[in-house]
């Protein structure tokens, strides 16, 4: 509750009138002053009166790729029984305010405004609460009052398509390691024929060379899996525009764009984050048993890539909206943890002009992961090759990745 400056002046002028009244003996200076003052004394018991509204917000849709429209429709319902809500109320989206008609809302009515939320940057834009002010009639005092939660609208980086993903290897029970595209059957070992066994599977030459009937095991190969780690350190972006870093918003997109193809062919894949705020870590280890949560480890299977739900982040894409820049965690750290636990075969790392001096710990990682493929984005000139003994894709933006992409399936 606030004292507007009008009501200051009549306060102010309420106590000089008393007091003069009362010292010089003025009656009619009294009697003024006590009015003054019984009206702020009313004014404050009018504002005071808090209505009794239900807020309910839908936002269609709650998940949108960069650039995508998206809209809230905010309803405000006076669920009060003897008195009509008169009320200055507005909803805050974003950065941004939307004003919100309830004057001389009647008891049992409602009121609806629609409006667009802002998408042209990925992020996570926060829509509410409904901010409500009252004022008294005399315009003395004011209140200003929250109604209802705050609603999140994912803004996803924008996903560029991808026309093939990594095949990675696939280890076989002998310790062979070879490249396979989505994992395959593949034959391991005989053993002797039981009944209910496919007849297709006799393998006849070795049953004629023993006398008995022997029939063939085959074996699925592990699935290839994917691990994308996104460079979110200050230092690996040092350019900004405004505020913005275009290499960090570009590495987002190639992220979520690997990301997205590698759960259209239904390949297991990992996002990391070498910078994990709290939330977006403690996200991860709700979604899944495995997986760094120090470096935000997510999985995604299917469609739990696209994340949802309401909440907290729920997928990957989730968590690229929400990911932002860092002064903490080293590409050093992040790259022993990856040694150390080997989430996969195919291993990606998106990063920005600053981020290339420390690709040799990058490097360091061929033993471990068949496959190494980095992203520089945002340099202004081309990385030397041969760094770090890694094949390096310079792009400008995710739809130069894209375009890049299939260049470089060396796998």
């Amino acid at each position: 509750m606030g004292i507007t400056a009008r009501g200051t002046g009549l306060l102010v002028a309420a106590v000089l009138l008393f007091g003069a009244g009362f010292r010089f003996g003025y009656p009619e200076l009294t009697v003024l002053g006590a009015a003054a003052g019984v009206a702020v004394a009313v004014a404050v018991l009018s504002a005071a009166w808090r209505p009794r509204l239900q807020v309910r917000r839908q936002a269609d849709p709650d998940r949108v790729a960069r650039g995508e429209p998206a809209a809230m429709t905010l309803t405000v319902r006076n669920v009060g029984r003897l008195r009509s809500a008169s009320l200055l109320a507005a909803d805050r989206c974003g950065d941004q305010v939307v004003p919100v008609p309830v004057l001389r809302l009647r008891p049992g009515a409602d009121t609806t405004v629609g409006y667009e939320v802002p998408t042209a940057r990925r992020g996570v834009v926060p829509v509410g609460p409904l901010r409500v002010t009252r004022r008294d009639p005399l315009g003395l005092v004011v209140v200003a009052r929250s109604y209802g939660d705050s609603v999140p609208v994912w803004v996803h980086p924008k996903i560029h398509p991808l026309r093939a993903v990594p095949t990675g290897a696939g280890r076989s029970l002998d310790g062979r390691v070879d490249a396979v595209p989505h994992g395959s059957i593949t034959f391991d070992s005989l053993r002797e024929y039981v009944v209910g066994d496919e007849l297709r599977r006799v393998h006849w030459r070795t049953s004629a060379r023993v006398g008995e009937l022997m029939v063939r095991e085959n074996v699925d190969t592990s699935l290839p899996r994917i691990v994308v780690l996104l460079d979110n350190r200050l230092a690996a972006h040092p350019q900004r525009v405004r505020g913005v870093a275009e290499s960090f918003e570009a590495a987002c997109e190639a992220a979520a764009s690997v990301v997205t193809a590698a759960v259209r062919e239904d390949l297991p894949v990992t996002l990391l984050f070498v910078a994990a705020p709290d939330d977006l870590a403690e996200a991860s280890t709700a979604a899944t048993h495995h997986g760094p949560a120090g470096l935000g480890g997510t999985e995604a299977h299917g469609a739990g890539a696209d994340g949802a739900g309401d909440g907290g982040p729920t997928g990957p894409l989730d968590r690229l909206a929400a990911v932002s820049l860092s002064d903490e965690g080293t590409l050093e750290a992040a790259a022993a943890r990856l040694r150390r636990d080997r989430l996969g075969d195919t291993l990606v790392v998106l990063t920005g002009p600053g981020g290339r001096d420390d690709l040799g710990h990058v490097g360091a990682l061929r033993g471990a992961y068949p496959s190494v493929v980095v992203g520089v984005f945002g340099a202004t000139e081309p990385t030397p090759p041969g760094t770090g003994g890694l094949l390096v894709v310079d792009a400008a933006d995710g739809a130069a990745f894209a375009a890049e992409w299939d260049g470089v399936r060396r796998w």
